[in-house]
C-alpha cells in the first residue's frame, strides 16, 4: 500500500509539473501572439494608407472639369480601393482636343499603376512616332508599346478620340471598348448615336495589329458621354443584365448631370454597396 502511494504522489508531482509547464508556455504563447496581433495592426494600417496614398495619386491625374466648350464633367468610383480605371482630356493644339477612357483588366495595385502608366504616356504625348490626331494610329502605338506578356499578362480597353473645332468633327478609334452615347436633340426629343468600332481588339493582345477608325459631324447642342463596361454591365433586380441600349435609353431621361445620376440609379439594384466593377463615365457638352 506504501509503495502504491508512493507511486502516486510521484504521478501527482510530475503532473503538477506538467500543468506548471503548460501554464508557463501557454502565457508565452499569449504573449507571443498579442505580440504578432500589434505587428499585424500595424502592417494592415500601413498597407490602407499606402492604397490611400495611391488612390489619392489616380485622382490627382484625373483631368479638371471644363466650364468652357467643350464643357465635361466626369465621375469615377472603383469598385475596390484601386481599379484599372482611368482616363483624361486634354487640348492637342489650338484645334485639337483629345478625349480617351482606358479600362485595365482586372483590379488591384497592378492594374492602377498600368493605368496610371497608360494616362501619364496620353497626356504628356509621350509615345514616338505617333500622331495623337489620328486615334487608330494612337491604338496601334500603344499596341505595341504596351504588349501583355510584358504587362504581368494584364491588357487593356480603350475608347480614344479628337475633336476638331474648326471643322466640327470628332474622329475616334476603340479597342474593345464600348461605344460612346453621342445624344442629339431632335424633333422628338434626344436621339442616341453609338460611336464605336466595335470589332476593335483589346491593346496589348496581338502585335502589329491595326486598328479601324470612325469620323462624325457634331452639332451644336450635342452631348457626348464615353463609358466603362462597369456602367451598365450590372445585374438588376431581376438578375439580369443591364445592356448598353438600355444605359442610352436612361441617359436621355436624365435632366442635369448624367454620370452622377447613371450611378445613383445603377447603385439601387446593389442597395447602395460598391459595384461589381469600376464605373466611369465623362460627359461632353458641345
Amino acid at each position: 500500500m506504501r509503495r502504491e502511494l508512493e507511486e502516486l504522489r510521484a504521478e501527482h508531482d510530475d503532473l503538477k509539473l506538467l500543468y506548471e509547464a503548460t501554464i508557463e508556455h501557454g502565457e508565452a504563447v499569449e504573449d507571443q501572439l498579442a505580440e504578432y496581433n500589434i505587428l499585424l495592426t500595424r502592417t494592415q494600417e500601413r498597407l490602407e494608407a499606402e492604397l490611400r496614398d495611391a488612390g489619392n495619386y489616380v485622382y490627382s491625374i484625373l483631368p479638371e472639369r471644363r466650364p468652357e466648350a467643350p464643357k465635361a464633367d466626369w465621375l469615377l468610383v472603383p469598385s475596390t480601393e484601386l481599379g484599372g480605371d482611368s482616363f483624361g482630356y486634354h487640348d492637342l493644339d489650338d484645334d485639337h482636343f483629345a478625349i480617351y477612357l482606358i479600362d485595365v483588366c482586372g483590379h488591384g495595385v497592378g492594374a492602377a499603376l498600368l493605368s496610371v502608366a497608360i494616362i501619364n504616356v496620353l497626356r504628356s504625348n509621350a509615345l514616338g512616332g505617333t500622331d495623337f490626331r489620328d486615334p487608330a494610329n494612337v491604338l496601334a502605338k500603344l499596341n505595341n508599346a504596351f504588349p501583355m506578356e510584358r504587362q504581368n499578362n494584364m491588357f487593356f480597353t480603350i475608347w480614344y478620340g479628337v475633336y476638331r473645332r474648326s471643322t466640327r468633327q470628332l474622329a475616334y478609334a476603340s479597342g474593345g471598348h464600348p461605344a460612346a452615347i453621342l445624344m442629339r436633340p431632335s424633333a422628338s426629343g434626344l436621339d442616341v448615336i453609338g460611336l464605336g468600332t466595335p470589332e476593335g481588339m483589346v491593346i496589348g493582345a496581338i502585335p502589329d495589329m491595326e486598328f479601324d477608325g470612325g469620323t462624325f459631324d457634331i452639332r451644336p447642342g450635342d452631348r457626348l458621354l464615353v463609358i466603362s463596361d462597369g456602367t451598365y454591365e450590372i445585374e438588376d433586380a431581376d438578375g439580369r443584365t443591364l445592356t448598353w441600349a438600355e444605359l442610352a435609353d436612361k441617359s436621355k431621361s436624365v435632366d442635369g448631370t448624367v454620370p452622377q445620376a447613371i450611378y445613383d440609379w445603377l447603385a439601387t439594384f446593389h442597395d447602395n454597396a460598391p459595384l461589381p466593377d469600376d464605373f466611369s463615365m465623362m460627359e461632353f457638352a458641345f
